[in-house]
């Protein structure tokens, strides 16, 4: 970020009111200009003037461009860090803006109450499969439970404690975003991430209370993770792995992402005959083996750590979480993430 170009972009009250609402909360550019009462084009150009300097990132999803904040106060970037503070300041001892801002964050409610209102008709449309897969195996508190017991223990046992057990969490599938609100409160940064931007409206609606800075939605295939190598502390698949087509190539995209000595949970099925399901839920693998689990994670470059199985009806629930090794990650990429990168 250059100075000159982000001071120019600070050189306009609506672009002054736009960083302040993605202070707030990720928002869609058709949001931010029903929020400030402009049109569309109108705000993009301000929008793409904030992106150009590096105040804001803008991020394709589906047919729809979301927008977050590229400030805040604990960056590592000391610029960043004191524009953040500079525009706080500004609220603070500015009545006239402070009061603006009130106003567009009032606005922020419509937005919140719609976005709800989507999740709420799409499980609505979707409920009779939802409940059909849901009568099939135990309930989803105590898998949450026990997730979350074996992932701060892990992290415990790696010398991370406080409220930032996790660390950098990527939540791999994250669907209605359930886990990734379960265990924000335990990491420092969360990556929800999903091939399907139905269900990344719908994780929205369910995040948009955690802080701006904490949490951030992803759009991609879990086939080819769009991440630098190391980015992440831990790294979760819950009941998505039985939808890859080739979960070995999955396992080692994410080692490539995990740090050495971060973790990966995996909640899945056992293995079952349940063939049926191919057809109704898409699914590609009828569950796993420990046997299979355990060797696609070691050839993956992760040291097998806890299993657990939680029966409910026709199908067992299995958790199984590991330890990235403390090796090279550059000789377990994926031939096609190395050119991504």
């Amino acid at each position: 970020m250059a100075i000159h170009d982000a001071i120019r972009a600070l050189d306009d009250p609506t672009r002054l009111r736009i960083l302040r609402l993605l202070a707030s909360m990720e928002l869609a550019v058709g949001e931010v200009a029903q929020v400030l009462g402009q049109s569309q084009p109108r705000v993009s150009r301000h929008i793409k003037i904030l992106c150009d300097s590096g105040l804001a990132e803008r991020r394709k999803e589906g047919a729809w461009v979301f927008l977050r904040s590229g400030l805040a106060e604990s960056s590592d970037n000391p610029l960043t860090a004191a524009i953040a503070r500079l525009l706080d300041v500004a609220e603070s001892q500015d009545a006239a803006f402070a009061r603006r801002c009130a106003e567009d964050r009032q606005h922020l409610d419509a937005i919140r109450a719609a976005r709800q209102t989507h999740a709420l008709e799409w499980f609505s449309r979707h409920a009779e499969e939802w409940d059909e897969l849901r009568s099939l195996h135990i309930a989803d508190g105590p898998v949450e439970a026990a997730l979350t017991e074996m992932l701060l223990g892990l992290a415990g046992g790696a010398g991370r404690s406080g409220e930032a057990q996790l660390g950098r969490l990527l939540d791999v599938g994250t669907g209605t975003g359930r886990i990734a609100e379960l265990l924000a409160p335990h990491a420092a940064h969360v990556v929800a991430f999903d091939k399907s931007p139905d269900m990344l409206r719908i994780a929205r609606a369910r995040l948009q209370h955690l802080p701006a800075e904490s949490v951030e939605l992803a759009q991609g295939d879990f086939a080819q993770l769009p991440f630098p190598a190391r980015s992440f502390d831990t790294v979760l698949f819950h009941q998505v792995l039985h939808y890859a087509q080739a979960p070995e190539a999955v396992l080692a995209g994410a080692a490539r992402v995990t740090a050495p000595g971060g973790q990966i949970a995996i909640v899945d099925f056992a293995a079952h005959d349940r063939e049926d399901l191919r057809q109704t839920h898409a699914h590609a693998r009828l569950g796993f083996s420990d046997a299979q689990i355990e060797a696609m994670l070691r050839d993956s470059g992760f040291i097998p750590q806890q299993t657990r199985a939680l029966a409910g009806h026709e199908l067992v629930v299995k958790l199984w979480t590991a330890t990235r090794r403390e090796d090279s990650v550059a000789q377990l990429e994926p031939r096609q993430n190395r050119k991504a990168l």
